[in-house]
């Protein structure tokens, strides 16, 4: 039996109470086939004592930093005060263990406002890196060395990992159960959590626009049948009869709900169909490139490359020689990011198109 992979979540003092149970939930759903559990996580503080956490409630850890001395992937959550926050500093202890875990070869991750923390470090520098989006000035001021982007809700350059406010933490933890196990392993986290495989668009939740209430004038069904029928020409005029709204009404619509216009959607969904049929089937890749609707193999391995970073051949390649191939087959309705591994030295970001 193999060892499940090793998490080490840092919590300091303020830490955000959601961002700390994000890991343990998410990674800890992440099953083999024969559901052993794929990560290990625990939770360590500095000198493993108490710190308080943003919910009005103290955390008593099990470990102390010596805990990172062993993690396969360090995990900082956000924090809502403190020095990182203030004036862009953190303890040398946590700054020499945090750098001491990149060096030995961990993989570094922040959620939210942990972006702080990981830039303190110097772990950022030169980096491309997000952060919840109501403190990117603030980040910007205190780090100006690190190429910030608050409009995606994670981004992924390498061993070190970056996402947005609150719930992108799940959605980065998502993706990095799909990076290390494929897509339908972290669907069935998913499903275990309660939650979309993957959210569509940016971080478009801080943009103030009025919610649809009413199911019957959004888009959603429309999506689902779309989705149906990604093996066929699916035209814009189409999905709007079938929404029953004019050209015009429903792009709106659409792209106010998903962030995306109906074709860069319909591109998206293609792409990930492919990806899963090259993760979990057999199929050549002529015939995935029918199924998925590019119909031809050029235009799946153009628009493939543009968005995962690789060709599908090389694709399917580096899952078929990392894991065995999933049982279940799932088409999901996300956003595709490149997978972030040793031969595919490939940044990517979950972002508004």
């Amino acid at each position: 039996m193999s060892v499940p992979h090793r998490v080490a979540v840092l919590a300091l003092d303020g830490v955000v109470a959601l961002d700390l149970g994000t890991p343990a939930q998410v990674l800890g759903a992440a099953r083999a086939d024969d559901r052993t559990p794929l990560y290990a996580v625990a939770t360590c503080t500095p000198g493993g004592q108490p710190v308080r956490s943003s919910a009005g409630f103290q955390v008593l850890p099990d470990h102390g930093l010596e805990l990172l001395d062993t993690a396969d992937t360090v995990i900082v959550p956000g924090i809502h005060n403190g020095s990182p926050l203030l004036d862009g500093t953190v303890a040398a202890e946590v700054a020499d263990a945090l750098r001491a875990a990149y060096d030995r070869g961990a993989r570094v991750m922040s959620i939210c406002t942990g972006a702080f923390v990981l830039a303190a470090a110097g772990l950022l520098d030169g980096r491309p890196a997000t952060t919840h989006w109501a403190y990117a000035s603030r980040f910007r001021r205190l780090h100006p060395g690190v190429p910030l982007d608050p409009d995606v809700l994670f981004l992924d350059d390498g061993r070190v990992l970056t996402s947005a406010g609150v719930a992108a933490g799940i959605d980065l933890c998502l993706h990095v159960v799909r990076t290390d196990h494929g897509s339908a392993v972290a669907n069935r986290a998913a499903r275990r959590c309660v939650v979309p495989p993957w959210r569509d668009g940016g971080q478009a939740q801080y943009i103030e626009r009025p919610v649809p209430r009413d199911a019957d004038n959004g888009t959603a069904a429309t999506r689902e049948w779309a989705r149906q029928r990604l093996h066929e020409p699916v035209a814009l005029r189409e999905m709007a009869a079938h929404a029953r709204m004019s050209v015009r009404t429903f792009t709106r619509h659409f792209r106010s709900e998903t962030g995306l216009s109906p074709a860069q959607w319909l591109l998206q969904q293609r792409t990930e169909h492919a990806r899963v049929l090259l993760e979990t089937t057999d199929l050549s890749v002529d015939r995935i490139a029918r199924d998925a609707g590019f119909g031809t193999t050029a235009a799946l391995r153009q628009h493939f490359h543009a968005r995962v970073g690789v060709s599908p051949t090389a694709y399917r390649r580096t899952f078929r020689r990392s894991s065995p191939a999933p049982s279940a087959l799932t088409t999901v309705d996300h956003e595709v990011v490149a997978p972030a591994r040793p031969d595919v030295p490939e940044t990517s970001t979950a972002t508004t198109a």
